[in-house]
């Protein structure tokens, strides 16, 4: 087997005192792809034995984009099979895509003097039109796919939120609310299930939405969990006949928000005696004696508690085992937390197919992994849902 070693006094003697750390990085990559190789193969270079799998076939180049600098790379070849270096794994759609909506924003000539260190940071500054338009049209395919796949059998409880996305629309900026679409079927298993942009949240575009999902196939949904958005719940009534539950976290916020900070403590602990309750009955009653209790101080409270009671308490109708999941939108937090991290890497959208790009990219790659995961609801109790005296039980809430 030939020694690959080469000695760092030769690194040193064939490039400058400057390059020196990129020729050893370059160096030990090259070593490290050709062990692997080696092994993919069974014998080294010029070696001969019986358990050869293949032959090498020369090189073909690549640049890998480092702190250091770009470092060029020789990855070798086969004649049968293939061989890609794991250091160089593909980058995710989701990277791809912010990699487009960036450059879509530079060639729009709508990129800020940060979008440029940034797109000059990642090595992309040369890239012309055609590649991005290429580039893009991979993505798209790809997202559009998910986002408009067919969905098969029944799909209980349905999680939306929005998440608030700045976007130049001609020659101003405005903010616009991605909606985010979460279900979780029989099976026990969730999944992302669509994605709507929007300027407005009046009924009119929560129905577009809905009537979308029920279009693909989003069927048997019992319970809807959103923040308190205008127009939704008709919309959750006129396409689903499904009961809505008021998230609760941002019910609690929307209810401190009558208390002065000194004392917010205090009436929150009131407030979550409630949500403690064993069932719908002794929550309802513990939530108005607590009302009660707090009207004469804060009428506002007490009157947005009597108005709100139904809607932030509907979880308690289903099964035990599921309300800890479906008393708010606090399932989503992570998947939001990531699409922002994503979205404020752009700043400023240059248009709405970019939000789609990114955004959905990054929802494609969350759901696959959620499919690897364990069941997200038990299945045992998903039964309780569709038996009669259920039904009958959730009627007055979805009226």
């Amino acid at each position: 087997m030939a020694d690959d070693r080469l000695p760092l006094s030769e690194l040193l003697e064939k490039a400058g005192a400057g390059d020196f750390l990129r020729a050893v990085a370059e160096a030990v990559l090259q070593l490290l792809m050709e062990a692997d190789v080696e092994g993919l193969i069974g014998a080294g270079r010029y070696e001969r034995n019986g358990e050869r799998m293949t032959w090498r076939n020369g090189y073909r180049d690549r640049a890998l984009d480092t702190r250091l600098g770009s470092l060029q790379l020789r990855i070798p070849k086969l004649r049968q099979g293939s061989y890609f270096p794991p250091f160089l794994e593909a980058r995710k759609v989701s990277e791809k895509a912010l990699i487009a909506v960036i450059q879509e924003a530079w060639i729009g000539g709508v990129s800020t003097r940060r979008v440029d260190d940034l797109v000059q940071a990642m090595g992309l500054s040369g890239i012309s039109k055609s590649q991005v338009s290429k580039l893009c049209k991979d993505i798209d395919e790809r997202v559009h796919a998910f986002l408009d796949r067919p969905l098969a059998g029944e799909w209980p409880y349905l999680w939306l939120d929005a998440t608030y996305l700045r976007q130049r629309e001609g020659g101003r900026i405005v903010s616009v609310a991605a909606i985010i679409a979460v279900a979780a079927n029989t099976d026990g298993k969730r999944e992302i299930v669509g994605l709507h942009i929007g300027s407005s949240e009046a009924e009119t575009f929560w129905s577009v939405f809905l009537k979308s999902l029920a279009r693909r196939g989003l069927r048997g949904v019992k319970l809807v969990i959103s923040d308190a958005h205008e127009g939704l719940k008709a919309a959750i009534r006129r396409v689903f006949s499904a009961t809505w539950q008021r998230c609760r976290v941002h019910w609690m916020g929307n209810a401190l928000s009558y208390v002065a900070k000194t004392q917010q403590s205090m009436v929150a602990a009131a407030l979550r005696q409630a949500f403690i309750q064993p069932d719908r009955a002794q929550a309802s009653q513990t939530l108005r004696h607590v009302a009660d209790q707090l009207r004469q101080k804060w009428p506002k409270l007490a009157g947005f508690m009597d108005e709100s009671e139904t809607d932030v308490l509907s979880h308690l109708d289903f099964p035990e085992q599921h309300r800890a999941k479906i008393h708010s939108t606090n399932p989503l937090e992570r998947l939001n937390k990531e699409v922002k991290r994503r979205a404020d890497v752009v700043g400023i959208f240059p248009n709405e197919a970019s939000i789609i790009r990114l955004i959905g990219a990054v929802l494609l790659e969350q759901n696959d992994e959620w499919q690897l995961q364990h069941r997200y609801m038990q299945v045992e109790a998903m039964a309780e849902l569709f038996s009669p005296a259920n039904e009958q039980r959730q009627l007055p809430s979805a009226a």
